[in-house]
């Protein structure tokens, strides 16, 4: 049976003990609902998961409508503590201060959002134009701003594309000094850049977790580290515990979404019960952002990512 099945029946089943249990005793009896059909009030009001996972803007609009402010509340009181917002700066700063705001009177942690440097492809730090470098540090300092209306710890930066012309020790080394220029901008704000390696297209100079890794090192600073995408860490290098576990004194942000798809967990190949587990042990109190899809459309769809994170979160601590 697919795990997607297995859940979908399972509540099923819950949704008729409930039915039966409020005709027997009476009206009275009757849990109150949070918006969906699936999940009762006191239910999700208690809702504790064991890592602090993130979803995005958009994911829950059709349970939470489309203002921003009721969304996050919606995803607090299904027991998410975080969020991610890759489009922030894009936000005029009146509504990033009221998300900030909002975030700090749920008491949710502000995930990642993308330094916008104008573009992955055209704009790329391993060709060591200055043009492009100086993009590149202009968006750090914007984030900067950004970041202190949001109360945000870690910033996404994609280098670009490889730069074919060039030896790739010579991009490795551009890389590395822009990026360290970038560091001396964010370090002082206790600001974490988070290098993510992608799979979205070959011509990506940032691919696999080891290269991360040896960029992250030769920065060396507090203010370069990884994110781990473990969707398109799946799809480049596969491997996902043991390359975590190499690569983890440089991991400071988490993403997930199942391969094929990039759907939510239990629509793929990916054990998250078990990467789940595993980053647990490992004491990871950071952000596991939810970087994906939602494999069903509509309220339906929504309530299925929240009940995947609850079969997914549902490892036993060893």
């Amino acid at each position: 049976m697919k795990r997607r099945d297995f859940v979908t029946k399972t509540l099923a089943a819950g949704s008729a003990a409930l039915a039966m249990s409020t005709s027997v005793l009476g009206a009275s009896a009757a849990l109150p609902f949070v918006k969906g059909p699936l999940a009762p009030a006191s239910v999700a009001a208690k809702r504790k998961f064991k890592l602090n996972y993130a979803p995005h803007f958009g994911m829950f609009k059709n349970l939470a409508g489309d203002d921003l402010i009721k969304q996050l509340q919606f995803m607090a009181d299904q027991g998410f503590t975080a969020l991610e917002d890759n489009g922030l700066m894009g936000r005029p700063a009146d509504v990033q201060e009221k998300i900030g705001k909002e975030l700090a009177r749920l008491n949710m942690t502000m995930g990642v959002f993308v330094v916008d440097k104008g573009g992955n492809g055209a704009n790329t730090l391993a060709a060591s134009k200055p043009e492009h470098v100086e993009i590149f540090l202009n968006g750090c300092k914007r984030a900067v701003e950004t970041a202190k209306r949001v109360n945000a710890k870690w910033v996404t930066v994609v280098p670009g594309n490889f730069d074919r012309s060039l030896p790739i020790g010579v991009q490795t080394g551009n890389v590395i000094e822009a990026l360290r220029r970038g560091a001396e901008i964010l370090e002082p704000h206790g600001i974490t850049m988070v290098l993510e390696p992608l799979s979205d297209s070959p011509d990506l100079f940032l691919r696999t977790s080891d290269q991360t890794y040896m960029i992250c090192k030769g920065v060396n600073s507090p203010s370069c580290k990884i994110l781990f995408d473990i969707y398109h860490m799946q799809k480049n290098e596969g491997r996902i515990i043991y390359n975590m576990e190499r690569t983890w004194n440089e991991i400071a942000y988490i993403q997930v979404g199942d391969e094929p798809g990039r759907k939510e967990p239990g629509t793929g190949e990916i054990n998250y019960r078990n990467v789940f587990k595993h980053i647990y042990n490992k004491g990871f109190k950071g952000v596991v952002g939810m970087e994906h899809g939602n494999a069903m459309p509509d309220k339906k769809g929504e309530q299925a990512v929240i009940e995947a994170y609850v079969q997914a979160d549902s490892f036993s601590i060893s």
